[in-house]
Parts: structure tokens; sequence; C-alpha cells
């Protein structure tokens, strides 16, 4: 067992050696700040520079807390490090260096190369505590790192996570932080490492009170489809973020953080300063991995700090190829799809500076990059929930097709990312959920529905009025995947798919995945290509995928190689290759 000192930022409780806690929070439009210790005492703090301001109070970890605005609104600590129930509620001093006795003090986390990621909501799984009971399954599978959809305090006790508005809180529904902790600490004893999954670029819309005393914690001239944006330029709201970042991974161990849009945070330097703070604070040898989100495409991030990007690109070509879905964002991927599976296969991202649909430039050349700067998905969070009725992939794409690309994104030397339940075919649908009440949820609830009325299918209001109410109970509870399905029949041959995939990636991939880089893809037929990539051992893997429903010519002159996995029996000759399957060769180094 291990105890270990705690990370101490600029914001926050910080408890000192004599037993008390050091409040303070940065309130520059308070004209007064007072600190209401529940069933205790109010006290007054003391104003300090730059619109700080403080107190050492006698009392110590487990003390309730609330601070009194200019003597009219009480509110939580904003870098609260837990609640006391909801986001209204009084914060929670924590003892964040001895609450937690830490079984593997030593773990270090996993090389990159070594990722298979496995995106969780915890609420589904009921908790902290209970989703400890599926680890092992994970790890037997051959996942190596599970990713937690946000966890911040977020309002009521049903929400994706997007909606926090304490960053610093594990949501109190999900367990304590020692429940948290523990969690850690099972999966790094199991060979896991764990991601977080971070929302820098907004606040939710209930139970945030910044804008009432730190208005330029926001800037109004800059908008994003949240509201105000974030202004980073100011030093305490870059350190509220970046001391946030480094309580995740020096407190809790986490082994890596995934950060939401941060297309909507246009200060690149915030970004690439809080990728310099990381790696210079954390004990050398151990890997810690950042990972972002970013519409934009910027390439040169991933040569900045930040370890890959989640690929949309890649989802989302692949997608209206399964599917021939067309509308919304899959519109700029479903024409001339083909030659954009090519580009995403050989060069990473498809959009590398060309127009999109609306005639807007799009992202930086990433050819350069080593595939490993990507992660590829079939289905996650985003692509999954943000349909009406949340369906899975299961249910809308051919088998064999589906198959084909499972190949592609456990195979290829992208690195790959499944999204709870995909591994067994789980057709519960993975549904819109918050509890909001009152207007809000009103709010909610129409908004959701409106966001489809520009589809042919939910033109009428009627057809919108189907659309499940995301405060209902219900579609939180029906999101929920049955995890007792894995073996039974149309489930148990997806989970042996997974499995000897992942198996052939352990085995083959993996070891030769450091210093790979793109070689080659070509189109050889409607939605088919050829693609090779030379991997870090002087060999090459080599992908002939065929997604079309027509053969499709495979060059005449033959290439040698070992056959690691193919997605169906050969039906065609050999010069030609199946609808609706995928090959994969090793050519070794002689």
């Amino acid at each position: 067992m291990h105890k270990q000192r705690a990370f101490i930022g600029h914001h926050g409780p910080e408890l000192l050696d004599d037993g008390t806690t050091r409040f303070r929070i940065w309130a520059p439009d308070a004209q007064n700040v007072s600190l209401i210790v529940v069933g205790a005492q109010t006290l007054p703090m003391t104003a300090n520079e730059d619109g700080w301001y403080s107190i050492d109070a006698p009392y110590g970890a487990g003390t309730l807390y609330r601070f009194l605005i200019d003597d009219e609104l009480q509110v939580p600590d904003p870098a609260s490090r837990a609640q006391a129930g909801d986001v209204h509620a009084p914060s929670l001093v924590v003892d964040t260096s001895s609450n937690y006795l830490w079984r593997n003090p030593n773990w270090l986390g996993r090389p990159w190369e070594e990722t298979v990621l496995y995106e969780m909501h915890v609420g589904l799984y009921g908790g902290f505590t209970a989703m400890e009971k599926h680890l092992a399954d994970l790890a037997e599978l051959g996942v190596t790192a599970i990713e937690l959809m946000p966890i911040a305090e977020f309002p009521g006790d049903r929400n994706w996570g997007y909606d926090g508005v304490l960053p610093y809180a594990p949501e109190a529904a999900y367990g304590s932080p020692e429940e948290l902790k523990h969690l850690i600490d099972t999966a790094h004893g199991l060979g896991l490492m764990v991601f977080l999954d971070v929302v820098y670029n907004h606040f939710g819309p209930d139970g945030n009170y910044l804008g009432r005393y730190a208005k330029h914690f926001f800037r109004h001239d800059q908008q994003t489809p949240w509201g105000d944006g974030i202004d980073f330029r100011r030093r305490e709201v870059r350190d509220f973020f970046i001391d946030n970042t480094l309580m995740w991974l020096l407190d809790y161990r986490f082994d890596g953080l995934r950060f939401d849009a941060v297309h909507a945070i246009p200060d690149r330097s915030f970004l690439t300063e809080l990728a310099e703070r990381v790696h210079a604070s954390v004990e050398p040898g151990r890997h810690v991995h950042l990972v972002l989100e970013n519409e934009d495409n910027r390439a040169s991030l991933l040569t900045a700090g930040f370890t890959a990007q989640w690929n949309d690109d890649g989802h989302n070509v692949l997608h209206a190829l399964l599917t021939d879905e067309s509308q919304g964002y899959y519109a700029d991927y479903h024409q001339d799809a083909t030659t954009k599976l090519a580009r995403f296969l050989g060069e990473g991202f498809i959009y590398q500076g060309q127009n999109n649909r609306r005639g807007e430039a799009r992202g930086e050349p990433s050819g350069h990059l080593p595939p490993t700067s990507f992660v590829l998905f079939l289905q996650n969070h985003d692509q999954t929930g943000n349909r009406a009725f949340g369906e899975r992939l299961v249910s809308l794409a051919d088998a064999d097709a589906l198959r084909a690309a499972t190949a592609v994104l456990l195979l290829s030397p992208m690195v790959p990312l499944l999204f709870m339940g995909e591994e067994w075919g789980a057709r519960q649908p993975f549904l819109f959920f918050t509890s909001h009440h009152g207007e809000l949820a009103d709010a909610v609830r129409e908004g959701r529905r409106n966001e489809f009325a520009e589809f042919a299918e939910f033109a009428d209001e009627a057809t919108r009025e189907r659309i499940p109410d995301p405060n209902a109970v219900s579609t939180f509870e029906n999101s929920r995947p049955d995890f007792s399905a894995r073996q039974e029949p149309g489930h148990s041959e997806w989970y042996a798919l997974y499995r000897e995939l992942l198996s052939i990636r352990h085995r083959e991939i993996v070891p030769r995945l450091q210093g790979a880089r793109f070689l080659e893809s070509r189109v050889l037929a409607q939605a088919a290509v050829l693609s090779r990539w030379q991997l870090g051992d002087g060999s090459r893997l080599r992908l002939e995928l065929n997604l079309g429903t027509q053969a499709a010519p495979l060059p005449t002159a033959s290439i040698s190689g070992e056959l690691l996995f193919a997605s169906r029996e050969a039906t065609h000759a050999h010069d030609q290759l199946a609808p609706r399957m995928a090959r994969l060769y090793l050519e070794k180094a002689t």
C-alpha cells in the first residue's frame, strides 16, 4: 500500500500541515466573499491581488462548505474536489493525499502502440464500484485501456457528462473519489490503462455560477455552440484547466485524457502550454497520453505534445459506405467515398485543407504522421447517441461488410477504439439522456427534436415527437447494454470475431507498430481499395478491402505475404476480391 502527496494547484481547497484548510476562490467581480462552513460559522475571506479571495480556517477533511458572494448568493467551490450531492449542494473538503492507499503504486502505464481503447459510460454500468466487475473480461478480450465518458459533476444523476459544471469533482451519483481511485487501481492491477474524457470548451447550462462573480472567465466576442467562449488568454483561466488536467493525472493516476472538441478552443497556445506542463510534471518513465477531438484536423498539434486524435474522417467515410447514409455531415463523405476511403487509409485525415460541403477549408496535411497518431472507431458515444434513436451499426449495416470494416478497425496500424457492447453486437440503443427539470428540461427536449427537423424522415412534427425524451428515466435505462447477452446466439459470433482479431493484433501488429508509417493506398473499384503500411521492423502490412457489392479486380502482379485474416471465404478468382470482404497480409522483412 502506498500514499502519495497530493497535487496542489492554484484553485480549490488546500489542506495544510497544521490541520487547517486554505480556501480560495477567484472572484474578481465580487465586492466581498465569505466562507460558509455548513453547521458551523460564516467567515469573511481576505481580498488579495488580481481578484483572489482566501482564508485559512480551522477545518479539515470532511468539511462541508460554500462561498457567499456579496452577502446574497451561495455558490459551490468551482474547484470543488467533491460534492455532498448535486451541483447546487455544498462542496466537500477531500484529503487527496491520504484518502486512498494505492495497491499498484509502481504502475507506469503502457506504451501508446499497445493501446486498444474501450469507451464506457460509468452511469450505465451502475457507478465506479459496479464497473470494476467488468474489467477482467475486457482485459481477457484484449482491451488494454478503458476510456470513461466525462465524470465531472453535472446536474441531476443521469447525463452523458458533457453538461458538467464542476470539473474537479467526480460525479457523486457514480461514487466517491476513493471509489474512483479504487476503480483505476483495479484496472492497473489487470494491466489496463484508464483514460478520462474531459470538457474544457464549455460549462453546462445548470449550476455554473462563474458568470456572476468572474465574468472575465468568458469572452463575449467569441461564441461556441454552447454560448460565450472561455477566455484562455487569462492566466487564472488557463491555470484552472491545466491544474485540473494535472489533478486527474497525478492524484487519480489516470493514464491519459481525451480532450473534447478542442476546435472550440481557439487559443492554440493554451493547448501547447497544457501539453508542456503535463510532460514536465509526470514522473520519469511514466506513460501518459493526451488525445484530441478536433474537427479542424490540426495535424500540427500531434507534433506539439499530443499523442493522437480521434479520426472522425475515418469513421465517417466507413459509416457512409456501410450504411449509404448521406444526410448531415455524412454528405461530405458519401460523395466520392472510395477516393476518400483510400486517402484516409493512406494519409490519416481525409480533409487536409480541402473544402467541405459548405465551401470551408478544413484540416492540415497528415500523411507524414505515424498511423498511430489516429484513433479509429466504427462507433462511439457521438456517432451512435446523436442518432435520433441511437441505433448501433449492427442494426444498420450488412453483416459481411461490418465484419470487413471491423477487421480494418482492429488490424490497421491506427489505434482502435471500441464502444461499450460493440464487441458482442449489442442491439440496445445508446440514446441522448439528461436529468434536467422545468424549463430547461423542456428546452432540451424540444432542442433535441428540432435538431432532426432538416432530415427528410423527421420532416413532420408527429415523427419528431417519437424521438425519446432525454429527461425520461426510460431513455437512460433503455441505453444500458445487456451484459448477459454476450454468449447468446447472434452475439457470441461477434464476440469471437473481436477476440480473434485482437489476438492477431497483439501478436502480429503491436510488436511492429513503433516506427510505422503510411506507404500507399489506391482505389481498386467502387468501395474497394488496396492499402499498405510500412511497419517499424521493416515488414509491411497489406489490406485488401471491398465494401462494395461487386467483386473488385486485384493487381495482376501477386504480392507474397502471410495471410493474417480474411473476413469471409474467398469465392472469386485469385485476381479478384469478393464483395464485402477484407483480407490482411503481413509481408515480413527479408
